[in-house]
């Protein structure tokens, strides 16, 4: 595997030499100052490259973001079709050819707290249902929130609310609705409800359909420019805000990847997203799709009920409930095959996704989900099972 690392751009509390330093050997970032829906030009991607160089390079785009327009085919979707198909032409001009992108309604990837304390002293991300629940029907005030969870979680989610001051409240808003990981762009309530409104009670069908043709129009342009799309798993892997979800499990990916069967149009395996559905199996997931798995963020949670939806928070990389070397080693084997091949792609590129704040990260102030020393902890630990399962007294 490809050991790369997430990077938000110059104002990053991580600064090159700290990646460097890490054993970095490649970088995954985004233009994230770009409002979703307009072209990257090729000067702005050029910035970006210059601000690594010339010690490390832009090698994977996370993400290229698909505009809400695009989701749910009003307004200026056709423009931001034919602005994503620009960008696409000026990245794979500039040398990019992986592209991460997720198609998740109105909300990204969701938290309820950003700084869950852990027995040992540091702090992670954590969804608690409960509270989300709270969010949904309090604060947001849907109105068919309260049937959707049904009565227990109703139920709690009053008496949670109840408890709540008024700091409290205003903070779980604002962790539910910061958007994407270093976007610039967030949403305040009215915000959400106007997208909510705008949906049209658009069932899972629906919302596959109008995925399938996003894909049906921008990967014919990725596969002339010899890119590979992959497309991030829901996280949480379940429906939020009585919208659907349509990447969470294996037959999701199933239907996605017959419907547009193209080696330019992959997944991006994420092991914490997945890993947050009880009934999603993360080494056969990879051993399924992996001649399309085209980049991979390695990290685990921990579930902190049965069934699903449920709480859960961000483990340590090889705590929680993925087993991390099962799953590198069916990586492993898909990198031999492809070499064996002659794909020029036989190495995949991951990176230590998320990370516990540990240390100095706890005063840092960076990124949430983001810090540098439990990004390079869990880098470590993968690395040494990397390295374990590559050594010549092991076979597959």
């Amino acid at each position: 595997m490809r050991q790369t690392w997430r990077w938000f751009g110059p104002h990053d509390l991580t600064s090159v030499d700290d990646m460097r330093q890490a054993g970095v050997e490649g970088v995954v970032s985004a233009l994230h100052h770009i409002p979703t829906g307009a072209v990257w030009t090729g000067e702005e991607i050029a910035k970006r490259q210059a601000a690594l160089a010339p010690h490390l390079a832009w090698e994977v785009v996370e993400s290229l973001p698909v505009s809400e327009d695009i989701k749910k085919q009003k307004g200026d979707w056709r423009t931001h079709i034919a602005n994503y198909k620009t960008s696409l032409q000026n990245l794979a001009d500039k040398g990019l050819e992986t592209i991460c992108y997720n198609f998740m309604p109105v909300l990204d990837w969701t938290r309820t707290d950003l700084a869950f304390r852990v027995p040992h002293g540091g702090t992670c991300m954590r969804f608690d249902l409960i509270d989300f629940a709270a969010f949904d029907i309090h604060i947001l005030q849907r109105p068919a929130a309260a049937s959707d969870f049904g009565p227990d979680v109703a139920t709690q989610a009053a008496e949670r609310f109840a408890g709540m001051t008024e700091d409290r409240k205003r903070e779980l808003a604002r962790n539910v609705t910061m958007g994407l990981p270093g976007s610039t762009e967030s949403m305040s309530i009215p915000d959400v409800r106007r997208h909510l409104a705008e949906y049209d009670n658009l069932d899972a069908d629906r919302l596959r359909r109008h995925f399938i043709d996003f894909l049906e129009e921008v990967v014919p342009t990725a596969e002339r420019l010899g890119m590979r799309l992959c497309c991030h798993p829901d996280d949480p892997p379940f429906p939020l805000l009585g919208l659907p979800r349509i990447m969470s499990s294996a037959a999701d990916y199933r239907a996605v990847l017959d419907a547009v069967d193209s080696p330019a149009n992959g997944m991006t395996l994420c092991s914490g997203s997945l890993g947050a559905r009880p009934d999603n199996d993360l080494p056969a997931i990879m051993r399924e799709f992996a001649p399309k798995v085209h980049f991979l963020h390695l990290r685990n949670v921990t579930l902190e009920e049965p069934g699903m939806p449920a709480s859960f928070h961000e483990a340590e990389h090889l705590g929680g409930g993925t087993d991390m070397v099962a799953l590198i080693a069916e990586v492993l084997r898909e990198e031999a095959r492809r070499k064996a091949e002659g794909r020029r792609d036989h190495q995949i590129p991951m990176r230590p996704d998320h990370g516990q704040d540990i240390i100095d990260d706890l005063n840092r102030k960076g990124q949430p989900g983001y810090p540098t020393i439990g990004r390079l902890k869990g880098l470590a630990e993968l690395r040494g099972i990397m390295t374990a399962l590559s050594h010549p007294a092991v076979t597959f």
